[in-house]
C-alpha cells in the first residue's frame, strides 16, 4: 500500500525550497509533488511505497525546519492501491504536436491521414505528451525531421516509449529505448508494440548512460533524454560522447531558470545550442555536436 507524508499550508517560495532541501538528503529518490490549494497556499506531498520510518521524519522536520525556521509537523497518510498514472491519465483528449497526435484508443478516430499517429495508453510510467517536457520534445524531433534523416537514435529515459515511438515512425529507424525502471521499459516494449514499431526498437533496463548496450550502438545521430536537469548535466561528457558528429540532443525536464546550467555542461563537451524552446513551464533543449570539416 503506497504512503504520502504531506506538508500543508507553506508559501510558494519556501514550498519551493524545501523541495529543493529534500531532493539533496536520502529521501531525494522519492516522488515529491508540490501543489496550490484552493485558498492559495502551497503543500508539499512525498510518496513512499512503505510507511515513513522515524528517521525519515526526523529528516523531514529538520531540513523544512531549516528553511522555515522552526520544524512543522508532517502528516502521514495510507493511500488505497491506486494506478493514479493511469486514473488521472484516462479519458484525457489526444495532444497534437507538429504531425504528431497522442492518443489513447478512446480517440482514435482523431487520427487523420495527414497526421502520425502515436497511441499511448495511460499505465504506470511518464510520457503521454501532455506534460510540457514530452510536447517540447515531440515539437522537436518533428521540426529536425523537416531537414535531416537520423540513422541511429537513443531514447534515454523513456518512459511510455513515447518519444522511442515517434522517432520510429517519423524516420523507421533503429531506436534504442532504456530506462532505470523495468516497470517503464516493459510498458513501453507494449506501446511499440500496439504502435507497430517493435522491429525498429530495442529495449534496455540502464541507467545513465554506463549500460553496455548503449555504447555498442553508438554512435547515435539523435540522442533524446526527457528526464531532469540536475541528472542531464552530470550526463554531459558521456552524453556528447556518444552523440555521432552532426548529430542531434533534445533534453528537457528542464525548468526555464536551470536551461543555462544544463546549456553550460554541454558547451564544455564540445555540443552548440541550437534552439532552445518553453511549453508549460518546461524547456526544451536542442543542441548539435560538431560535424566534420
Amino acid at each position: 500500500m503506497p504512503y504520502t507524508v504531506t506538508l500543508p499550508r507553506l508559501g510558494e517560495a519556501d514550498a519551493q525550497r524545501i523541495a529543493d532541501a529534500i531532493g539533496e538528503t536520502a529521501l531525494g529518490d522519492a516522488a515529491l509533488d508540490a501543489a496550490e490549494a484552493a485558498d492559495g497556499s502551497w503543500e508539499l506531498t512525498l510518496y513512499l511505497e512503505s510507511p515513513p520510518r522515524p528517521e525519515d521524519l526526523l529528516l523531514l522536520q529538520r531540513t523544512s525546519g531549516a528553511v522555515l525556521g522552526a520544524a512543522p509537523t508532517w502528516q502521514t497518510h495510507d493511500l488505497p492501491e491506486t494506478n493514479w498514472v493511469a486514473k488521472s491519465l484516462a479519458g484525457l483528449g489526444p495532444v497534437r504536436v507538429g504531425r504528431f497526435l497522442v492518443h489513447g484508443s478512446h480517440s482514435r478516430d482523431r487520427l487523420t491521414p495527414n497526421l502520425i499517429g502515436l497511441e499511448i495508453e495511460a499505465g504506470e510510467a511518464f510520457g503521454t505528451g501532455h506534460h510540457g517536457s514530452t510536447a517540447g520534445c515531440l515539437e522537436a524531433i518533428a521540426r529536425i525531421a523537416r531537414t535531416h534523416l537520423v540513422g541511429n537514435a537513443l531514447d534515454l529515459g523513456t518512459g511510455t516509449g513515447v518519444l522511442a515511438i515517434a522517432i520510429a515512425r517519423t524516420w523507421r529507424t533503429p531506436v534504442l529505448a532504456t530506462d532505470i525502471d523495468p516497470i517503464a521499459i516493459e510498458v513501453a516494449r507494449q506501446n511499440a508494440a500496439l504502435n507497430g514499431t517493435l522491429r525498429h526498437l530495442d529495449f534496455a533496463v540502464a541507467a545513465g548512460l554506463s549500460h553496455p548496450v548503449i555504447a555498442g550502438r553508438g554512435p547515435y545521430g539523435l540522442i533524446v533524454a526527457n528526464i531532469l536537469a540536475r541528472p542531464l548535466a552530470q550526463l554531459a561528457p558521456a552524453l556528447a560522447r556518444e552523440l555521432a558528429p552532426g548529430g542531434f540532443a533534445v533534453l528537457s525536464g528542464i525548468l526555464p531558470e536551470q536551461a543555462s546550467q544544463v546549456v553550460a555542461a554541454y558547451r564544455s563537451g564540445g555540443l552548440r545550442l541550437l534552439r532552445q524552446s518553453e511549453r508549460d513551464g518546461w524547456s526544451t533543449l536542442v543542441l548539435e555536436s560538431p560535424a566534420p570539416a
